[in-house]
């Protein structure tokens, strides 16, 4: 066991653990009992019982090695459970019938997620899962979360918490929604996938297209998440980014003729891209126009400006642009102009005007305001900001007013509209650029 006292304490470990990892987790144990509900049961499980070991036996070496084999054991004692409480009912319904009693079947043959159809074994299996079987187990997942019987909302809002490990509180962010409602949908989505038995599997071919859109959503929001996190300590979270971006290629794989998974994956390569240069030595957030573009990933742009050129190949002439394809073809523009002077301002605002119609979304409209302040002036800009409506708990909405009114000379103004950006939940680097005194 570590016990080195510069080391992140156990419970600070196990957080970072179950975000990064646990999806991991829950992944390949689903892949070995069969069944979602069982596995994320198991795993909350091996989640408290290292919130209960760790502070007195301190981190295990390899943590997510022994989360998953705590969760695998934790899963057999379930079964081993439910087998030995079926088969007492099923001995007292015998002994009913013999002595003329006659009782109602179980009411757990209909609603009981732990039913008799969970297989009775459980492989040993080692406690590292190869990558390519985890790759497979993670589609699987993503599949699961996203299937038709379940509400679109409800379809990305189980996948965010499962596969993404994202809290209720990020995915009401990130949907717009609150963490109650969140809860409430994840609640009752769980209990539609235990009285439907959705099946934990990759569909078919002919099954793709009634889960394709709540997929590709789902890895965007992870992807947006993972990129620019909407709370917390970090702007950027790694390890988010980096599940986003597995998930994205794994999807342009399947489907390599579909225009959503190619400029989804070019999106996520030029949006990383840019990671080594997203925040100076303190931490705090490097606007676009002070970064150092020697420093960006020059082989991740070349290879996300050919996947935008692919989809732009594959996309139906006269047809409204993929929604992907044209935030891609934003980032292309971006990264492509060898310094920000020479950033193709009119591409962009042309690229968020045909965004805006298959995504007419305020925070869209934000960006494209924020384009166009780029190429007409603070004046345009914050005209066009103040016009988008909706936007009141968004703190980038009021974060942008105070840049462009501090552009225009208007200091006070400026000042209370960054006090309300600040007032608002945001990752702590980004408090720190609004109030670097802070």
């Amino acid at each position: 066991m570590s016990h080195d006292a510069a080391a992140p304490g156990p419970e600070e470990t196990l957080v970072a653990l179950v975000r990064d990892a646990g999806r991991d987790v829950l992944a390949s144990l689903a892949r070995e009992v069969g069944d979602l509900a069982l596995a994320e049961d198991a795993v909350q499980d091996a989640v408290l019982r290292a919130l209960d070991r760790w502070p007195v036996d301190g981190v295990p070496d390899r943590p997510a090695a022994w989360l998953r084999v705590v969760a695998r054991n934790r899963a057999r004692d379930l079964v081993r459970a439910e087998s030995r409480r079926e088969a007492r009912e099923e001995r007292a319904h015998r002994e009913d019938l013999v002595t003329g009693r006659h009782s109602a079947a179980p009411a757990h043959d209909q609603e009981d997620p732990m039913s008799s159809s969970y297989p009775g074994h459980f492989p040993e299996g080692p406690d590292e899962i190869p990558p390519e079987v985890l790759h497979d187990d993670l589609l699987r997942l993503l599949f699961t979360c996203c299937h038709p019987s379940l509400a679109p909302a409800s379809q990305v809002a189980l996948a965010l918490r499962t596969l993404c490990g994202l809290s209720e509180e990020e995915i009401a962010r990130a949907l717009l929604s609150t963490p109650d409602a969140v809860a409430k949908r994840l609640v009752r989505t769980r209990q539609k996938i235990r009285a439907a038995g959705i099946p934990y599997k990759v569909p078919s071919e002919a099954e793709l297209p009634q889960r394709w859109a709540a997929v590709l959503t789902t890895v965007y929001l992870l992807l947006n998440e993972g990129y620019s996190a909407t709370a917390g300590p970090d702007l950027v979270r790694p390890a988010l980014l980096e599940q986003a971006l597995r998930l994205a290629g794994l999807l342009h794989a399947l489907r390599p003729d579909d225009v959503g998974a190619c400029a989804l994956l070019a999106l996520g390569l030029l949006q990383d891209s840019r990671r080594a240069e997203r925040l100076d030595d303190d931490g705090v957030p490097k606007l676009l126009a002070d970064q150092d573009r020697s420093r960006w990933d020059r082989a991740a742009i070349r290879a996300g400006s050919e996947l935008v050129t692919a989809g732009l190949r594959l996309s139906t002439a006269g047809a409204p642009v993929d929604r992907y394809l044209a935030q891609a073809a934003i980032a292309a523009c971006h990264a492509l102009a060898p310094d920000y002077a020479a950033t193709d301002w009119d591409a962009i605002v042309s690229w968020y005007d045909a965004l805006l119609v298959t995504d007419p979304s305020p925070v869209v409209a934000l960006n494209r305001a924020v384009a166009l302040a780029e190429r007409d002036g603070a004046e345009a800009g914050l005209t066009a900001v103040l016009a988008v409506p909706g936007l009141e708990r968004y703190p980038l909405w009021h974060a942008t007013q105070a840049v462009l009114l501090r552009r225009l000379g208007r200091e006070e103004e400026a000042a209370r509209a960054d006090a309300r950006a600040a007032a608002l939940p945001l990752p702590e680097p980004t408090r720190r650029l609004l109030d670097p005194a802070g």
